[in-house]
C-alpha cells in the first residue's frame, strides 16, 4: 500500500494554506521531507520545524509513524475513540494511521497544520472524501436541514466570489429547495474549480457519504466529490511552485 499526504500549513495574516511537507507511506515504511516554501520559511524564522525534524533537506524514514504525527491520531484508550471512528468512517480494523489522519486532518487547537490525502486515479475517475466547513456559521436552520440529510443526497457546488474571507471559496447547498451547508476544504478550491471547468458542472458529482448527528461540527457532514480523471491532471497542480 502507498500513500501520500501534503501537510499543510495556514498563514494566519493571509489565510492561505501553503504545502509545508510530505508525509509519504511504502514499502512498509514511513517517509517525511519538507518543501522548499518550508525551508525558505524556517530559515527566516516563519515557521518552527517539526519537533525531532529540525534539519530541512534531510529525507526522514521509520518503520513506524513519526512520534510528531503519531500525536495526532487519537489514542485508542480514550472512551471516545469508537465513535471518533464511526465518524470518520474507518475500519477499526484495517484504518492506517496515514488513513486516520488524512479523514481527520489531523488538526490540533495548538497549531495551524492540516494533512490531505492526495487524490489517486482510479480507473479513470477522481473521488476524495471531505468534511463540509464552516458549519459553524451557518443558521440553526440550515443546520437542521444538514442534520436531514441522508447517505447519496445530491448537493450542489457553487463559487461564492462576494465571500468577504475567501472570494475563491466554493459553497455546498441542498439541491431542492436550495440551503446552504457548508464549504469545501479552501486546500482543495483550485483542483475543485480545474475539475468543473475541463469535465463541465454537469460532470461533477458531490454527494453525502455521512452525516454524523452528535459529532463535533468539523465532522458532522462527510461528503464525496467524484468525477472523471482528465487526461494528463496533476492533483494540487496549483500547489506544485511550493512543492
Amino acid at each position: 500500500m502507498m500513500q501520500d499526504l501534503v501537510v499543510a500549513w495556514k498563514n494566519e495574516i493571509t489565510g492561505k494554506w501553503t504545502p509545508v511537507g510530505k508525509l509519504s507511506y511504502r514499502n512498509s515504511k514511513y517517509y517525511f521531507e519538507y518543501t522548499e516554501v518550508a525551508m525558505r520559511a524556517i530559515e527566516f524564522g516563519e515557521l518552527e520545524p517539526f519537533y525531532g525534524m529540525e534539519e530541512t533537506r534531510m529525507t526522514y524514514e521509520s518503520k513506524t509513524i513519526f512520534p510528531v504525527f503519531e500525536n495526532r491520531l487519537l489514542q485508542k484508550s480514550r472512551p471516545e475513540h469508537d465513535d471518533y471512528y464511526d465518524w470518520l468512517y474507518l475500519s477499526k480494523g484495517s484504518a492506517s494511521p496515514l488513513d486516520e489522519l488524512a479523514r481527520s486532518g489531523g488538526i490540533r487547537a495548538t497549531d495551524n497544520f492540516q494533512f490531505f490525502l492526495v487524490p489517486k486515479n482510479n480507473l479513470g475517475k477522481y473521488s476524495v472524501l471531505f468534511f463540509s466547513h464552516g458549519i459553524s456559521h451557518l443558521a440553526n436552520s440550515y443546520v437542521e436541514r444538514l442534520n436531514s440529510l441522508k447517505k447519496k443526497d445530491k448537493l450542489m457546488i457553487m463559487e461564492d466570489i462576494q465571500n468577504l474571507f475567501d472570494p475563491d471559496a466554493l459553497a455546498l447547498r441542498t439541491e431542492d429547495p436550495p440551503e446552504l451547508v457548508g464549504y469545501t476544504p479552501r486546500f482543495f478550491t483550485h483542483d475543485f474549480k480545474e475539475l468543473i471547468r475541463i469535465n463541465g458542472p454537469r460532470n461533477i458529482e458531490v454527494t453525502v457519504e455521512k452525516v454524523n448527528m452528535k459529532a463535533p461540527k468539523q465532522y458532522k457532514l462527510l461528503c464525496r466529490l467524484t468525477t472523471k480523471w482528465p487526461e494528463n491532471f496533476v492533483p494540487f497542480k496549483g500547489l506544485t511552485k511550493y512543492l
